[in-house]
């Protein structure tokens, strides 16, 4: 079976933002209103949902409500991209509500984002078959002006079934969002060093495969519950050419994240894998001498693949946009990287 990918962003496209996971609170509205202004300057039309302004106990709304507006969203054949604001803790509940049936049978439609999102876009592209896209965030896009990483979201987007897109690692990423958030709507602050790197420190790997991944601290929920569909996703559409994993995590120590990946591993999740990204951490410590290296060559050795680490994938940005499903050549050497993605 093939991948089916979404029409390409074209200009004067309709942004519709909608809330599946947390909303944004009264006093971060700015960073709404600024996004909006900013796509809109680039020529888009931005439709803002009920559910991205309200925020209670976690949630923009009722799991009801957040579910009836992304299926809404998702039906609305004048929307061109779903957008949510950020992320969360809850996108989970919504995933018995929605009627992924329609969704197989419906047209493909570009929905955008990570952290929580990445547990939707994930459910999403495995049950349905239609590609989706992990990166940038609606709220990351009140900067005046957009790194060149994050900026990427309309080129990918924009890319036609049977194109390839080609992106490079950053030089520099922000190693704390104190700044940001004292400083609201004013972009990033990029003060590090980026360097890719391997668990194995070789020189130099290459490796393909289809795209798939996301945030481990919410993709773990997913395993064994009636939304896990990686192994008929895997046989299903990418059984010639094996799978690409990328994967970060918020929040989680090396034995956390440990965990996570065993748990994933236990499940088949990584059956005809061909290599990882694995993004920057965020909230990470070691567990006395037990490292993140550690925790990836216990998962990861035995499959004899390349992988890679601190790569531009999650919560430290800026990041790449990955688009799940994509056949995907990425390209190491000495710290830099690229990503050769092909919508076929």
């Amino acid at each position: 079976m093939k991948i089916k990918y979404p029409a390409s962003l074209k200009p004067d496209s309709l942004i519709g933002v909608t809330a599946p996971s947390s909303g944004v609170e009264e006093s971060l509205h700015i960073l709404v209103d600024e996004a909006k202004l900013q796509v809109e300057k680039k020529g888009f039309k931005v439709l803002i949902g009920e559910t991205v302004l309200t925020q209670h106990k976690g949630r923009s709304a009722s799991k009801e409500k957040r579910a009836e507006e992304l299926m809404a969203f998702f039906q609305d054949d004048s929307i061109s991209v779903i957008m949510p604001p950020w992320g969360g803790s809850f996108a989970m509940e919504i995933l018995p509500i929605i009627d992924w049936n329609k969704l197989k049978e419906s047209n493909p439609k570009w929905i955008l984002g990570y952290s929580d999102i990445s547990t939707l876009n994930f459910v999403y592209t495995t049950i349905t078959g239609h590609a989706s896209a992990h990166g940038v965030n609606f709220t990351e896009l009140s900067a005046p002006d957009w790194d060149g990483l994050s900026s990427k979201w309309i080129d990918v987007l924009s890319c036609n079934e049977n194109e390839e897109i080609t992106q490079y690692s950053s030089e520099k990423y922000q190693s704390s969002w104190d700044k940001m958030y004292s400083n609201p709507a004013k972009g990033f602050y990029l003060d590090s060093q980026t360097k890719w790197k391997t668990i194995n420190n070789e020189d130099e790997v290459t490796f393909s495969g289809r795209l798939i991944g996301g945030c481990v601290s919410t993709l773990q929920v997913l395993v064994g519950t009636p939304f896990d569909n990686v192994n008929n996703f895997v046989n299903q559409y990418c059984h010639d050419e094996g799978v690409i994993w990328y994967l970060e995590t918020v929040g989680m120590d090396a034995a956390k994240i440990y965990r996570a990946l065993w748990q994933m591993q236990q499940n088949n999740w990584f059956t005809n894998i061909k290599g990882v990204l694995f993004g920057r951490t965020s909230g990470y410590k070691d567990i006395g001498d037990f490292t993140l290296n550690d925790a990836l060559k216990d998962v990861f050795e035995s499959f004899n693949i390349p992988v890679i680490l601190d790569a531009d994938v999650g919560h430290t940005p800026p990041q790449n946009i990955l688009v799940n499903g994509a056949y995907t050549t990425v390209k190491y050497s000495n710290g830099k990287g690229s990503i050769i993605m092909k919508y076929i």
